[in-house]
């Protein structure tokens, strides 16, 4: 038996990278438009509550209309960002099936997405029902992303983070 030890990091964290299953364009491309089309049918299902609940008047949305087919784009292209990260996130924590992407969702928005957009309404006086509003879409969309991500990637490493050195189990230890 192996132990994982101090000395070994190093070892184990230089065969990371060996180990990851390969990011796939076209696994993130297909996370990206499923994210622009999850807000595009948010907005349409709650956009009349989020424009009064965000104070946004009609010449307002009048104005960005004009900008929709640049912002969905931006969007297409920051959601392939949150995607591709999301594959690191999912080669580092395991997850190789359904239960594992649907904990990399929820833990990917409980970490980075509810505190984060928690400061529009703490400072920027935003009603706290449109923050809910939004901050459910980006649970959705996360959740979603990571099993689009899960089911359109071919995972290359094993079923767990039980890994074999000079043919021997590593234990992990803390």
């Amino acid at each position: 038996m192996y132990l994982y030890t101090q000395t070994s990091r190093l070892a184990c964290a230089a065969r990371y990278h060996h180990h990851m299953y390969p990011t796939s364009f076209i696994s993130i491309f297909i996370a990206g438009v499923a994210a622009v089309f999850i807000g595009w049918l948010w907005k349409n299902i709650f956009g009349s509550f989020l424009t009064r609940g965000n104070e946004v008047t009609p010449e307002m949305i009048e104005q960005k209309k004009k900008n929709v087919p640049l912002m969905t784009f931006i969007a297409f292209l920051a959601s392939m960002l949150i995607a591709y990260v999301m594959t690191y996130f999912g080669a580092a924590w395991g997850v190789y099936d359904w239960i594992g992407a649907l904990e990399l969702g929820f833990w990917c928005w409980a970490g980075f997405v509810v505190p984060t957009m928690l400061g529009s309404v703490l400072f920027e006086k935003k009603s706290f029902s449109a923050y809910c509003i939004d901050v459910l879409y980006w649970f959705v969309t996360f959740v979603a992303m990571a099993l689009i991500l899960l089911f359109t990637s071919a995972p290359a490493i094993p079923q767990s983070y039980d890994q074999t050195v000079d043919g021997q189990i590593v234990q992990y230890i803390d």
